[in-house]
């Protein structure tokens, strides 16, 4: 969208889902899509509860929205941890927009050029890498759906102009002049003293991002043509270290970093990226492991592993727990120390810690495999199969 005269070709055929605080750029937003879009619309108002006038925000929300005959649902967030509250605010309100959408909708948001440039600013400020300084991105995958910002391009004076010529009411934030936030202290102490000396400041700002966003692209197709090639990912997501370390440096950690940012981990800091790269050459008996907030990286013979703490990891559909389950006297149990087990067509039973070693299964797998018994006689394990007994 280049303006909010015309059409954004953008929506045709999609199904629109609005994030409404009922400030002026949002109900713009709102005003401009059920203009063009009246039928492919509803809307979602987050209520944070750091106001003691947010049950008026949304109030006003609902009314504006019932005014003009479009759906609107309201969905309570609530911070429990008090420091860094602009973050922990940002992340649960996307968290709960992102398990809001259905399959295919497209989530828009009203952030134009001014917010591009503060976020670029802010993520300078930070140390960020070229992923920070690419700032907000027009589109991207979000949920079932994907995440849009139709006005990036557009700055403040359009949006205001626009608010003002179709007569249009809105709230006003009182945290706005909270110059304790680091984006209110940018936009009402830095920016203006800034644009005193640096004209055009906002679009200047915007550009650099953009140049950024390009470089950022580059880098993940030069990392994607580095993966192909070498052969350093296999189809489980694991990383072959053989492969990798025989690239230099810098394009191990824009690999590792893409294949994160793929895995929707968290970006790693420089120190935990050094960390990562220290995994690389540790000894095979050291148990490498790499922890930041949820995430892990391990490494075991020879492949890094990503795991992700948060989420119950998805198995594959195990045949034998189908097969067992309705069988009288069934029940599921988890190996012990020194347990040994006789695999079909062998003569002699086998420690179950070997039988684990030789299938490749890592080490901090092994104690959450099931192992299925009738009575007390072992038929089945979780990704090793059939059994003939247990001694």
């Amino acid at each position: 969208m280049e303006n909010l005269k015309t059409k954004d070709s953008y929506f045709k055929n999609k199904q629109i889902v609005l994030g409404l605080s009922g400030g002026i750029d949002s109900v713009v937003l709102l005003h401009y899509l059920h203009t063009h879009y009246p039928n492919n619309l509803r809307a979602v108002h987050c209520n944070h509860h750091l106001s003691k006038h947010c049950s008026e925000w949304g109030e006003f929300c609902k009314n504006l929205c019932q005014s003009l005959n479009i759906h609107y649902s309201n969905i309570d967030i609530f911070i429990e941890n008090n420091s860094n509250i602009e973050e922990n605010a940002r992340k649960k309100r996307y968290h709960s927009l992102s398990c809001n959408l259905k399959e295919n909708e497209v989530l828009c948001t009203a952030h134009h050029q001014n917010d591009q440039a503060e976020t670029l600013l802010l993520q300078l400020f930070r140390g960020s890498g070229i992923a920070g300084l690419a700032s907000m991105p027009k589109e991207k995958i979000l949920g079932k759906g994907t995440h849009y910002r139709p006005m990036l391009n557009l700055d403040k004076a359009q949006i205001i102009d626009y608010a003002k010529k179709h007569k249009l009411r809105w709230i006003e934030d009182d945290s706005n002049k909270n110059t304790n936030f680091r984006r209110n202290f940018l936009r009402l102490e830095i920016m203006p003293k800034l644009e005193t000396v640096y004209k055009n400041l906002t679009k200047t700002l915007f550009r650099s991002a953009k140049h950024q966003s390009e470089a950022l692209k580059l880098t993940r197709e030069l990392a994607d043509i580095d993966i192909k090639k070498n052969n350093i990912i296999n189809e489980g997501g694991r990383i072959n270290t053989l492969e990798l370390i025989k690239l230099e440096t810098h394009r191990v950690k824009n690999i590792i970093r893409h294949h994160l940012t793929t895995l929707a981990f968290l970006p790693p800091s420089d120190k935990v990226m050094t960390q990562i790269l220290d995994l690389l050459s540790a000894k095979v008996d050291a148990k490498p492991l790499v922890s930041w907030g949820q995430f892990e990286v391990r490494r075991y013979q020879n492949e890094l592993y990503f795991v992700d703490n948060q989420v119950e990891e998805n198995r594959s559909y195990c045949p034998f727990h189908a097969e067992f389950e309705n069988l009288p006297n069934f029940s599921i149990r988890y190996r012990t120390e020194g347990q040994r087990i006789k695999l079909p067509g062998k003569k002699h039973s086998q420690s179950l810690k070997k039988v684990l070693q030789d299938a490749n299964i890592p080490p901090w797998e092994r104690n959450s495999l099931k192992m299925y018994y009738i009575k007390d006689e072992l038929r089945a394990m979780e990704r090793l199969g059939r059994m003939e007994h247990v001694e």
